[in-house]
């Protein structure tokens, strides 16, 4: 018998998790969560852990999500018992609450200093980080430019360690975040615009939440830029993502619900790209140019069948 691979050695890590993906309740889309559209394509039978996740495209705006989805009361006990240690068995080493806390730390003084400039020209007092983790974000912030802080996550574990650092903390969904009414200066969407289960409801709740003269920070994975980078969809499709965004897609959601776009940041990591954003007026009709979706399509194809 030959050695085992890395590949071999990283499904007996997931494995030995048991964690049955396909037992658990879904719930399908009819119709896209950007444009409304019910005419989809299929690009992906399986995920990058291995579980049988289908991916689909609508070919109307091209964003491509998880169809089925688990339910929210399967992400939520998923985000409680799962993440951590699926994440932590594919890349081989500990990524836990304690663990991510100094690439969070850098993560947000970079983004702190792509933010600096705008925040200087604003009065900014408060601080909402939804899907917040650790608090480790809202905490560089909450020192940077001396806010009052709220972090909401499903997670409790990373709930606690946000509570540690003197943060308010609501455990939940920004879906069912019911502020009574108050308003934040500064909301960010860290790492996490991928992992909502509904994002046009989440971006029409901040745009709720957001102050006349505020700021939001949201950033995506560039579906585009991990499938070329992995030669693969199925190596860029993972369960806890649901949606998978580009730039043209993210620039149509946030149009449509009632953001201008002040500035884009590429992170170093070339896979993630930010916005910073101000309050503007919704255009319900945006949408991404059909011509990149087409062409998306084509190189999707390409890389599913490359030529020798």
């Amino acid at each position: 018998m030959g050695a085992e691979t890395g590949s071999q050695a990283r499904q007996k890590r997931i494995a030995s998790l048991g964690y049955d993906y396909a037992a658990k309740p879904v719930r399908r889309a009819l119709h896209c969560n950007l444009c409304g559209g019910d005419r989809f394509v299929t690009l992906a039978h399986r995920d990058r852990y291995g579980y049988p996740a289908t991916a689909d495209g609508c070919l109307r705006c091209g964003l491509v999500f998880l169809n089925p989805a688990m339910t929210a009361e399967a992400y939520t006990e998923f985000y409680i018992d799962v993440y951590r240690p699926l994440v932590s068995a594919y890349h081989g080493r500990t990524i836990d609450a304690a663990s991510i806390q100094d690439e969070q730390r850098d993560y947000a003084s970079a983004r702190a200093d792509f933010i600096e400039p705008r925040m200087r020209e604003r009065s900014c007092k408060t601080l909402l980080d939804v899907g917040g983790s650790t608090g480790v974000v809202a905490h560089v912030m909450k020192q940077r430019f001396d806010l009052r802080a709220t972090v909401i996550d499903p997670a409790p574990l990373e709930i606690e360690v946000a509570r540690a650092f003197g943060l308010k903390t609501i455990t939940g969904f920004v879906e069912d975040y019911d502020a009574g009414g108050a308003t934040y200066d500064f909301i960010v969407l860290c790492q996490t615009v991928d992992h909502l289960l509904d994002v046009s409801l989440s971006l029409s709740k901040i745009r709720n939440l957001i102050s006349d003269d505020g700021l939001f920070f949201v950033d995506i994975v560039d579906f585009r830029a991990a499938y070329r980078r992995n030669g693969s969809v199925e190596e860029a499709v993972k369960i806890d993502h649901p949606y998978y965004l580009t730039d043209e897609t993210m620039r149509a959601y946030l149009s449509r619900s009632g953001f201008d776009v002040l500035g884009v940041d590429y992170a170093a990591d070339h896979l993630h790209v930010g916005y910073l954003c101000a309050p503007g007026v919704q255009d319900p009709a945006a949408l991404p140019d059909p011509a990149r979706v087409d062409a998306q399509w084509r190189e999707i194809r390409a890389i599913q069948n490359p030529l020798p």
